[in-house]
C-alpha cells in the first residue's frame, strides 16, 4: 500500500499514523496555510448548476424552500 501523499505538494505524509500527522491530509503548517489561502481566496468553489429553480423571497405567506430557524 503506498503512503498517503500530501494534497499540495505530493510529499509523503510523515509519520505512520494519525498522532504522527498532525497537519494530515498535508505534510506540514506551511501547506496546510496554502490550502487555507485557496479556499479563503476563493479558488475552490462548487460549480452553479445553470438548471437550478431560484424563488423569489416575497411578502407571501408561502414559506416553502426556506430552512426554519435554528437556535433558542
Amino acid at each position: 500500500m503506498n503512503a498517503p501523499r500530501c494534497l499540495i505538494c505530493d510529499r509523503p505524509l510523515p509519520g505512520t499514523g494519525a498522532a504522527d500527522r498532525p497537519f494530515a491530509p498535508f505534510c506540514c503548517e506551511r501547506c496546510r496555510r496554502i490550502d487555507l489561502g485557496r479556499w479563503l481566496g476563493g479558488n475552490y468553489r462548487i460549480p452553479e448548476d445553470d438548471n437550478s429553480v431560484t424563488q423569489d423571497v416575497g411578502d407571501d405567506d408561502d414559506d416553502q424552500g426556506l430552512l426554519p430557524p435554528t437556535g433558542p
